[in-house]
């Protein structure tokens, strides 16, 4: 991956994050965010 391609997902990342805050508040990015430490810890269980 080039840097490049890099930054423009990075831009677009951001910019989607901050539709969702805008659009509906925190409170999907905070479940989001705990479904995804969940994940994380799972994972790690059967690494």
């Amino acid at each position: 991956m080039t840097n490049r391609i890099a930054v423009v997902l990075g831009g677009v990342l951001i910019a989607a994050i901050a539709l969702d805050l805008f659009l509906s508040g925190p409170d999907h990015l905070i479940f989001l965010g705990k479904k995804l430490f969940d994940l994380i810890e799972w994972a790690a269980f059967w690494r």
